[in-house]
C-alpha cells in the first residue's frame, strides 16, 4: 500500500486545529504546533477550508526554505527522502 506522507501530515495537523467563534459570529482557526497557521471565515466550514489552504502553503514554503517543521503524529517532514528502486518489467 502506498503512503502519501504529505496528505497524512496535513490530516494529522488539521486534527489538532482549534476553532473559535468570534464576537462578530465569524470563526478563527489555528493549528498550535504550526506557528503562524491561522485562518478566518464567515462560517466554520469556510474557516476550515481556509485553514487547510493556509497549512498547505505554509508546509510548501517551509520545505522550500528548509525550515524545521514540527513533527506531527510521528510524521517528520524534515528527513531526507528515501529513494527506492523502481521495478521495470
Amino acid at each position: 500500500m502506498n503512503k502519501f506522507i504529505l496528505s497524512e501530515y496535513i490530516s494529522a495537523a488539521l486534527a489538532e486545529a482549534e476553532y473559535e467563534k468570534l464576537e462578530d459570529n465569524t470563526y478563527s482557526g489555528r493549528i498550535p504546533p504550526c506557528k503562524g497557521v491561522i485562518a478566518f471565515g464567515k462560517n466554520l466550514e469556510i474557516c476550515r477550508e481556509e485553514l487547510k489552504s493556509s497549512l498547505e502553503d505554509w508546509i510548501l514554503l517551509g520545505l522550500k526554505l528548509k525550515h524545521q517543521l514540527p513533527v506531527i503524529a510521528e510524521i517528520n517532514l524534515n528527513l531526507d527522502p528515501k529513494l527506492e528502486q523502481l521495478e521495470t518489467n
